[in-house]
């Protein structure tokens, strides 16, 4: 059980020790919904419709799962700024108001989301003949709520404290779990899309006991009973609200891809969402990997912003964002060569795989902008810059949304897609230039020049973005 030294480890060897591990977890993590969809777009006569069904339903459980990205993010990253400062009470308590906040809309989110299901599916592109499928795998999976934010939310605390093989151990046991529980629910016994979500709902559970065992028991910063406080409480959610808000934004920006490809797409309707739910099971494979060198990585930041240093900062970032760009020139060159092979695993429905093949090269197109917005965003957090991450994060999801809703004014079917995901391109595009320009400064100042304020105020008074 090995702890990383955030003090004395060379930057590289400390960047490395956590994004790996997060990468790997964040990957494993990304297996919940790749395999189910693998195996239920694999069920004799009905697997076309129970992939779009698991696809529609996707989006909404992203949705779901993104509150324990609030708490878990926010929450982190503050207990890594209290351990670089050597304040061992603040962080703990710290720990015990984000795990009730995680309890608390743990049972919110479940009643809401039982009591608005019905409606969810509909308005989030939903037709007669995915409803029953999709219903049954929403309903399932909403009653394990609980356990999928406390493992997703608290295993970024076991992260914050340096415990990065811990957090990635966590993880693996719930897929493992899931892999094995589809095969013998949906393959054995037959159960369809209920399997699918049951094994995935277990799956939680074994994860949601590992990670609460070892914050009880094993961390440094254990889970024990503190003072509550709303003061505290808000401070999580603005620091975490940012991150929160760009896993939030993709759900919605899916689901509303999803509605109009429905709406839009006539008879063609439902083979476009299964098209699109394999390229978006594909393109997780890029954008979870790469959420864990950002997001593994954001401790760095925040411990060496509690110890004010900011060289150690400094060079953190030049590390993390080259091995995120590498990260994604690699995936760049494997999605032009062997997306093929990838469809095949999840349908062999003729007229799904080349829509979703083409689907898959489209997405891909514009990830080595993306491998930069992301550690920028997140790195921003870390560094408890909220104003200038929140900025960021709305400015390219409001303009992709925007896109997503109004162009099927002028385009139909997959031109559609095409035409929303460079428009996505431009949005990433737009976020990594305004910060270069705006804020190299902050990299070449001493830490008693830099001013939080003084750089946010920069950014919105500039008056000459391009």
């Amino acid at each position: 059980m090995r702890q990383n030294d955030f003090e004395n480890t060379p930057m590289l060897k400390l960047v490395m020790s956590l994004a790996i591990p997060s990468m790997i977890a964040q990957l494993v993590n990304i297996l919940y919904s790749i395999v189910d969809r693998m195996f239920v777009g694999q069920i004799e006569e009905v697997g076309n419709v129970c992939l779009a069904a698991v696809g529609i339903c996707g989006p909404i459980v992203t949705l779901l799962s993104s509150f324990g990205t609030l708490v878990g993010i926010g929450g982190s990253i503050w207990l890594s700024m209290c351990l670089g400062q050597k304040n061992e009470k603040r962080a703990s308590q710290i720990l015990y108001n984000s795990f009730v906040m995680l309890v608390v809309l743990s049972i919110c989110l479940t009643l809401g989301f039982i009591l608005l299901k019905h409606n969810l599916i509909y308005w989030f592109g939903g037709s007669d003949a995915l409803y029953p499928y999709a219903n049954t795998y929403l309903t399932i999976y909403t009653l394990g709520t609980f356990f999928a934010l406390m493992s997703i939310g608290l295993n970024y605390f076991i992260t914050g404290e340096g415990y990065a093989t811990i957090a990635m151990l966590s993880v693996c046991i719930g897929a493992i779990t899931n892999i094995m529980f589809d095969f013998i629910l949906i393959r054995t016994l037959k159960i369809g899309v209920a399997g699918a979500a049951i094994g995935t709902v277990v799956a939680q559970f074994i994860s949601c006991m590992f990670v609460l065992c070892f914050l009880r028991f094993k961390s440094k910063i254990k889970l024990h009973k503190e003072e509550l406080s709303i003061e505290k409480m808000k401070h999580i959610v603005k620091l975490g609200f940012s991150p929160f808000l760009i896993i939030a934004s993709d759900s919605i920006i899916l689901i509303v891809m999803n509605m109009m490809l429905q709406k839009y797409g006539g008879d063609m309707g439902d083979i476009y969402i299964s098209a699109i739910t394999v390229a978006q099971s594909y393109f997780l494979l890029i954008t979870g990997p790469l959420l864990g060198i950002s997001s593994g990585t954001q401790p760095i930041f925040a411990y060496h912003f509690g110890s004010q240093n900011l060289k150690k900062i400094k060079e953190a970032f030049k590390i993390v964002i080259s091995f995120a760009f590498l990260f994604c020139l690699v995936m760049f060159i494997i999605s032009m060569c062997y997306s093929n092979v990838f469809v095949a695993m999840f349908t062999n429905d003729a007229m799904t795989m080349p829509i979703a093949d083409r689907a898959i090269k489209i997405f891909c197109l514009g990830i080595l902008m993306m491998s930069i917005q992301y550690v920028l965003v997140d790195g921003i957090t870390g560094l408890s810059n909220v104003k200038l991450s929140l900025f960021l994060s709305l400015n390219r999801k409001l303009m992709y949304l925007g896109c997503t809703c109004l162009l099927p004014a002028f385009f139909r079917g997959f031109k559609y897609f095409l035409c929303t995901t460079h428009s996505g391109y431009l949005c990433k595009y737009c976020d990594n230039h305004l910060f270069y320009k705006n804020h190299t400064f902050l990299f070449k100042k001493s830490w008693s020049e830099v001013r939080r304020d003084e750089l946010t105020s920069r950014f919105f008074n500039s008056t000459v973005f391009f």
